[in-house]
This record gives C-alpha cells, structure tokens and sequence, in this order.
C-alpha cells in the first residue's frame, strides 16, 4: 500500500480545509494534486477520469463543488 501523503500536500486535507469561494483554474489543480503538468490534468480531462470542468470562453474551470465530490468518489478506503 503507497505511503499517505503528508497531510499539507493530502488533496482531502484541502479540500476539508474549504476550497476558494471562486472556480478553479487547471493551475490550482496542479497544485492541489501535485501534478506533474498540466498536460495530465488535460489528459485525465480527454479521457474523462478526472474532475468535471467547465468552459468559460476559452478558459477552464472547476467547480470546487465538482472537485471535492470528485475526490471523495475516488477515494480507496482500506480492505475489511
């Protein structure tokens, strides 16, 4: 089992904590994430494994709501 990572870089310690009060940019997912580029981000998004975005013009954006239910349905939780 992968080691957990530390609870500063943990995305459901952020998330948890409140996302902004706005919608996020691919930028704030990288970060979130720990992403190597935003090339995954574009990739998780072409073949639907991440989070939800929307387009705004020719911009992307998250719905912090979409982010967090996103997080928590990917979540593996231990074997019983």
């Amino acid at each position: 089992m992968p080691p957990k990572p530390a609870p500063e870089t943990d995305p459901q310690t952020t998330l948890r904590a409140g996302l902004p009060d706005r919608y996020l940019t691919p930028e704030d997912l990288i970060e979130m994430f720990s992403l190597p580029s935003i090339e995954t981000l574009y990739t998780w998004r072409k073949t639907g494994v991440g989070p939800p975005a929307i387009r705004i013009g020719k911009y992307l954006r998250y719905d912090p709501a979409a982010v967090r239910t996103w997080v928590l349905g990917n979540t593996e939780t231990a074997a019983a």
